[in-house]
């Protein structure tokens, strides 16, 4: 090579050099919220956390998580009393045996930090400790969830885990922590993917499988420096994610920044085919018991969450609650619909103003159908065998699911008079 070339060379090589260098990764314009990570080293990739190729889920929740959470009851008004109260009516009371695992204390379980750093117990509401609570759970057969937030203090104002991921998690581990709820309050102008996918990393790395919980409140969230939704990226992130703000006990309207039961259905229902094993929507938690509703709404958010393929993660009183509450949380054929192997959410797949039908392919080729009835007053809706997949000439034998009766085999259709407010809910199968 001649002395000319290789100068032209050499200059060519700097001029890239420097182009290269001054380009900014896609995403990481100002204001994107495509953020890379462009650290060095150990666990360093060049992608987003949900665009790793090297990210894998944690292989938990495979069907929706089922269990009981403190908020929606006591809110901050929690202590160690309740929570041993409640694990033990989940045994007494059949829910166990039905399916629910996880005891969730939600916020404000939260003291100070030590001189180390790590998270303690409010020593006045849990005053044996969080390590004795669980080993308590644990010895129910239960299984033991905790709950924090992304943001220097939770909803409830207590410390919060930014700035502590990796010690936080260690310290659930130790405790005997089996799923975490993960809000979103007091996170400033942070990322949420990086912050949940941070904390997911984080308990990875204890070696204990946890199930994470996202809780940043999907479609109706308040945050304006991060627009995405966490189906967008979560799934290999959490095992479920919330879908919008909080729920409230009532059939409908708007508490502040919570919402009523049918307005959560209606922001969830469009996103059926971001559900899977591993990876759920979550409307939230079920107001079941607690006094808001009748009897006839709380057996449709039970219905509706079946059909969604929701966590059923009852927030009411457990130790306390009356027969008819008992009867809708452990209603065993729905609940197998909910927890239905195949993992595919049901959809609306008619609606008719008020009048709504909906559908759920179910693993060993049966159908789940909701007829769904929003008006004032009671009206014959019809489910049409093509509309839910099957052809018009199909004999099916129809079960209702709420009744345990047997309606006997149809061709084409299946007709019911649904109440005022309600649902009848039936499994379709050969």
């Amino acid at each position: 090579m001649s002395i000319a070339l290789a100068i032209r060379a050499f200059l060519l090589l700097a001029i890239y050099s420097v182009t290269a260098n001054a380009q900014t990764p896609p995403g990481n314009d100002p204001g994107s919220q495509k953020l890379f990570n462009m650290e060095m080293g150990p666990n360093r990739s060049i992608f987003r956390p949900s665009l790793d190729p090297n990210r894998t889920a944690n292989g938990l929740a495979l069907t929706p998580p089922m269990g009981w959470n403190s908020w929606n009851k006591f809110g901050c008004n929690i202590d160690e009393k309740a929570v041993r109260a409640v694990a033990g009516a989940m045994v007494s009371t059949g829910m166990r045996e039905a399916g629910y695992e996880y005891v969730v204390i939600d916020d404000c379980w939260q003291g100070k930090r030590d001189a180390d750093g790590n998270i303690l117990a409010d020593p006045v509401k849990f005053p044996s400790g969080i390590k004795a609570l669980a080993d308590y759970i644990h010895s129910k057969g239960l299984k033991f969830g905790i709950y924090s937030d992304a943001g220097s203090k939770t909803c409830g104002g207590r410390l919060g885990s930014q700035g502590h991921e990796y010690q936080d998690a260690l310290m659930y581990a130790r405790w005997g922590v089996d799923y975490l709820k993960y809000d979103w309050c007091f996170t400033g102008t942070r990322n949420s993917e990086e912050a949940y996918a941070l904390m997911s990393d984080a308990l990875r790395a204890t070696g204990r499988g946890i199930v994470f919980s996202i809780c940043n409140w999907g479609i109706s969230r308040p945050t304006m420096t991060d627009k995405s939704m966490p189906w967008e990226w979560g799934l290999k992130i959490g095992n479920l994610w919330r879908t919008t703000e909080d729920i409230y006990d009532a059939w409908a309207g708007r508490k502040g920044t919570s919402l009523g039961m049918v307005n959560i259905v209606d922001l969830t229902e469009p996103l059926y085919g971001y559900a899977g094993p591993g990876h759920w929507n979550d409307p939230d938690m079920l107001e079941i018991g607690n006094g808001g509703m009748s009897t006839t709404e709380y057996r449709g958010q039970f219905s509706l969450w079946a059909m969604m393929a929701a966590p059923l993660i009852a927030g009411n009183n457990v130790a306390t609650m009356d027969d008819d509450t008992r009867k809708i949380l452990t209603n065993r054929e729905i609940i197998a619909v909910d927890q239905d192997s195949m993992g595919v959410a049901g959809r609306r797949v008619r609606n008719d103003g008020n009048l709504e039908v909906w559908a759920r392919p179910l693993a060993d080729g049966s159908r789940a159908v909701v007829l769904f009835n929003r008006s004032e007053k009671p009206a014959d809706i019809t489910a049409f065998w093509p509309e839910v997949g099957y052809p018009a000439s199909m004999r099916l034998e129809v079960r209702d699911l709420w009744e345990h009766t047997s309606l006997g085999s149809k061709t084409e259709k299946f007709t019911a008079n649904v109440s005022a407010h309600g649902v009848v809910m039936v499994r379709l199968s050969q």
